[in-house]
């Protein structure tokens, strides 16, 4: 019975994990993705950016977050496990990061800090896509 009870308690917290379908970007975040990454070609996903990247954080909607390393490189995010709402509205992002490090991981939890030091939202990075310009 102590088994079957822990089964049924496994299966619903994972069932409460699943990703419900997300509503679609906004025409004005769309267009601002768009004229962000125009020009520029995706490349392999990496795990972790550098804080110089970190530092430079583009807001396009609660979902996604692009991270530019100078003129050439832009880092996609989409985030996992929830979006980052009230960052658009001017909130900060405070992210939780491992012991020694300066990179942003995939993984890594964020907390959207709302004036007056009130938690929002909280969010999970995704994995960082790079988009670089070609050529030059």
């Amino acid at each position: 019975m102590r088994n079957m009870l822990f089964s049924l308690l496994a299966v619903g917290l994972l069932a409460s994990c699943s990703t419900a379908p997300q509503a679609p970007r906004s025409q004005s975040a769309e267009a601002h993705l768009q004229s962000m990454l125009a020009g520029k070609v995706a490349g392999p996903a990496k795990d972790c950016i550098s804080s110089i990247a970190a530092d430079n954080m583009v807001v396009v909607d609660d979902r996604t977050l692009l991270f530019r390393e100078g003129s050439r490189r832009v880092w996609r995010n989409d985030l996992n496990g929830g979006s980052c709402h009230g960052l658009r509205l001017g909130g900060t992002l405070v992210t939780k990061r491992e012991v020694g490090t300066s990179s942003l991981c995939r993984g890594d939890v964020s907390h959207v800090v709302a004036s007056g030091g009130i938690i929002s939202s909280t969010c999970i990075m995704g994995e960082f896509v790079p988009y670089t310009r070609a050529g030059r």
